[in-house]
């Protein structure tokens, strides 16, 4: 148990710093939002921000991507590791992207400058954006091979910037070995502005306040931090809660399996992967330091979120994981889809274990998905760039209501590549971008919607893609049903539709890792997303909400009648309830704790 730093630092100033502190960071945000060059960064926010004290401990973090937040420490750790903290000098600027040294996968390109205020190391900014391409077999680095080469230009920990000018040469080597030139400079100088946006209040807080007085406001919020994570763990029962979740495939097998021991006493938390499968052949592993942050921060969802987000969130939680573990990648293994798929479905185990906990305060798991694809496409003139979206899915259903809809998983804060943006940009055109009807799974609070999403290919393309949940749908708590599955279609250009992943009609299913799929001018590509899982018995469900979803295209008539027990009648709205008993007898699966 921590105790309250002994310092001078009265309540007031105290408040006043944790603001500054969040401040420093949401400015590091916007500057880096609004003078980014590539959509992903610009409009889609696929990136993160965050600063830390002298002894690389977070100290403050924006609203950003979680899975990126807790993994930027290891990265900043393997560049101190590299260079040491004797060298660092005022306006040196360190980059690295290696997953094995801190980095998740390739796109994710994370700037680290330390801090100086009158000679002495202050703390650190640090910024990660996930880049819109960077070489590899496919765009975005998808092509889902067997070994990390195939994924882009692999970074370790480089200086870029040497007082506050850059490296030319690196610079070059970067421009060389990306299909999107024309966003490369734009976006490095974006994070530059971000981490000088972050310097200047840390400094300036300094300057008025003194070195030793924030150093003190550092090492007190953190403590603080602390002490209400500490409390929030201490209402979760003591016990060891298992759960398992799954990949689909990694491109060459099926069912690339989770398992996780939470293990909870007193006031700290372990979670141990014993039991997981071992590093797999395909592009889905996971370094540790993507695997930790998606443990932090779906933990965070039930301890104290509104806590102010420091190293204080970690220290009571400890990771175990087996040394040949899909979740422990090690060279040469491929990594490009452990942010996007992989870490979401930690979320999901985790979630599942929290629910045999604490049941009442836990939520149905979400699509657990990012569903990320990229697409290199061309236009008429010949000129090619690089395409990215995130189609969203359902979160789940709580204790007190139904999940979000189309809402990105919890892995990310991102946002839907608006389509007059992409349309601008790209020679693509949408179609369509529309709830998926009986996507939700069904519960007393029904889960969020997925989504139904075409584009239109209007030049040659090659589109990549990962997702999983094409087997079977998202799980609830407290209710027998899953949600939809995920689907990935083709759409020719005489109309004819053909699975490219998932299940096929008649039964056969595809892997859904697209790599380098290629789409002719006029064919569509579209995805179904799918919805959250639901929370509790979906016999309890009003009859007037069930009524509702079907009204508004969530629920089909079908659904309602085979998950809801509520016979509607399309033509008058005429609504009755089949009696459990008889739901039986008609072979209708009924949740264990129905009342007949």
């Amino acid at each position: 148990m921590t105790k309250r730093h002994k310092g001078d630092l009265d309540p007031v100033t105290f408040e006043v710093l944790r603001s500054l502190f969040e401040y420093s960071c949401e400015r590091m945000t916007e500057v880096l939002r609004r003078s980014s060059f590539s959509p992903i960064l610009a409009d889609m926010l696929d990136f993160s921000n965050a600063v830390y004290d002298a002894d690389l401990q977070l100290l403050s973090q924006a609203a950003n991507c979680p899975v990126h937040l807790a993994a930027m420490k290891f990265s900043a750790e393997a560049i101190i590791n590299k260079f040491g903290f004797d060298t660092l000098k005022e306006g040196d600027v360190y980059l690295v992207n290696d997953p094995y040294q801190g980095g998740t996968h390739i796109p994710d390109m994370t700037f680290v400058l330390p801090i100086f205020f009158e000679g002495g190391l202050l703390g650190f900014a640090v910024s990660r954006g996930h880049w819109m391409d960077l070489g590899g077999g496919a765009a975005g680095g998808q092509s889902y091979g067997t070994h990390i080469a195939a994924e882009g230009l692999r970074l370790p920990p480089t200086k870029l910037y040497t007082n506050y000018e850059p490296n030319d040469d690196i610079v070059d080597i970067i421009m060389n070995n990306t299909r999107t030139p024309h966003y490369v400079k734009g976006d490095m100088q974006a994070h530059f502005g971000a981490l000088l946006a972050a310097e200047g209040e840390l400094q300036r807080a300094a300057k008025r306040y003194g070195v030793n007085v924030l150093r003190v406001a550092m090492k007190e919020l953190q403590g603080y931090t602390e002490r209400i994570i500490r409390k929030s763990i201490e209402r979760i029962p003591n016990g060891e809660y298992e759960a398992e979740d799954y990949a689909d495939s990694d491109g060459f097998r099926q069912k690339i399996k989770i398992k996780l021991k939470l293990i909870v006493k007193d006031t700290d938390i372990v979670v141990d992967f014993e039991g997981s499968d071992p590093q797999c052949q395909g592009a889905i592993n996971s370094p540790f330091a993507n695997t930790a942050s998606a443990v932090f921060y779906s933990l965070q969802f039930f301890l104290s979120p509104d806590a102010p987000q420091n190293q204080g969130m970690f220290n009571p939680i400890s990771i175990k994981l087996p040394e040949d573990c899909w979740l422990n990648a090690k060279w040469p293994a491929p990594t490009i889809g452990c942010t996007t798929l992989t870490s979401s479905k930690i979320t999901s185990a985790l979630w599942q274990a929290l629910a045999q906990a604490i049941p009442e305060r836990v939520t149905g798991s979400t699509y657990s998905e990012c569903n990320w694809f990229v697409a290199s496409v061309r236009d008429r003139f010949g000129k090619s760039d690089v395409f990215s979206e995130l189609p969203a899915g359902g979160w789940g259903g709580t204790p007190y209501s139904d999940g979000m809809s189309v809402t990105c998983d919890p892995l990310g804060n991102c946002m839907n590549m608006p389509a007059e943006t992409a349309e601008l940009l790209f020679p693509i055109a949408y179609e369509a971008f529309e709830f998926r009807t009986d996507s939700a799974g069904s519960g007393l609070h029904r889960g969020g919607v997925g989504a139904t999403f075409k584009v239109r290919f209007k030049g040659e393309g090659e589109l990549s893609m990962e997702t999983s949940r094409t087997l079977e749908g998202s799980p609830g708590v407290n209710t027998p049903f899953r949600s939809a599955v995920q689907r990935q279609t083709k759409i020719h250009t005489d109309g004819k539709a053909e699975v490219v992943g998932g299940l096929t009609p008649n039964g056969d299913w595809k892997n859904p890792l697209l790599a380098g799929l290629r789409f002719a001018p006029g064919e569509t590509f579209m995805f179904e997303s799918t919805g959250g899982g639901g929370w509790g018995n979906p016999y309890e469900r009003p009859v007037q909400d069930v009524l509702d979803d079907v009204l508004d295209d969530f629920v089909s008539v079908e659904a309602a009648r085979d998950e809801y027990g509520v016979v509607i009648d399309p033509d008058t709205l005429a609504v009755d309830e089949i009696a459990t008993g008889e739901r039986r007898a008609a072979g209708i699966p009924v949740p264990e704790n129905a009342a007949e």
